[in-house]
């Protein structure tokens, strides 16, 4: 079983997850992809966040109708804040999965302020995505010398040490943004046609992101 993680704060998920996974999954022949909202993220700015059920709620609708989607409330039942080492932990203990993680290329070039950051690519395979302003090379070349050596080049893909790969996906997504969403929201514009309807229709019933 080929497993993708794609986890985020889902703050709200839109169509550029949704579409980036379903490039995922066709690309890199995975069986899923299993969608991790975080309960508290360590990297960003909390304030007026939904509750970490809200986003589980949203993520789970958005992904109600693609088969090849899930959805984990794994990261809402750890301590906060989330952690990716913890999550990668819980999902590579099962070792009937082959674990692709999903990172942006700006998360990769920041790798060095994620906890136990060298211990992450000894859990699961890495799938990056390129991101507006940073390709994979330049994220490459901002990581720290120590973890580059823990790779070798091997016919265009990385190999850890540890067995496991990183591979540079090519796959860009849609310039779909939650922090777009939310400022039109609070403003009482329209975001109809960047997030599923079904996950307007929640962020109305409960207020969400209003002014």
């Amino acid at each position: 079983m080929k497993t993708g993680i794609l986890g985020g704060t889902f703050n709200p998920p839109h169509f550029g997850h949704l579409r980036l996974a379903e490039e995922v999954v066709e690309n890199f022949h995975l069986d899923k992809i299993i969608f991790v909202p975080c309960h508290q993220p360590p990297h960003k700015d909390k304030t007026n966040m939904p509750t970490s059920q809200d986003r589980l709620t949203m993520t789970t609708l958005a992904c109600c109708d693609n088969p090849h989607f899930e959805v984990s409330d794994v990261e809402l039942k750890f301590p906060a804040p989330s952690y990716t080492i913890n999550t990668l932990k819980y999902f590579s203990s099962d070792l009937s999965n082959q674990i692709y993680f999903i990172m942006g290329s700006d998360s990769l070039k920041d790798i060095q302020s994620w906890k136990s950051h060298e211990d992450l690519f000894s859990l699961a395979n890495f799938i990056i995505v390129d991101r507006p302003g940073i390709r994979f090379d330049q994220a490459w070349e901002r990581i720290p010398s120590k973890l580059q050596r823990k790779f070798r080049l091997d016919t265009g893909r990385l190999i850890h040490t540890s067995g496991t790969v990183l591979i540079s996906s090519g796959i860009k997504g849609l310039a779909i943004s939650s922090t777009e969403i939310r400022r039109l929201l609070k403003l009482s514009l329209s975001a109809r046609y960047l997030t599923p309807d079904i996950v307007l229709d929640y962020i109305h019933e409960h207020n969400l992101y209003t002014g």
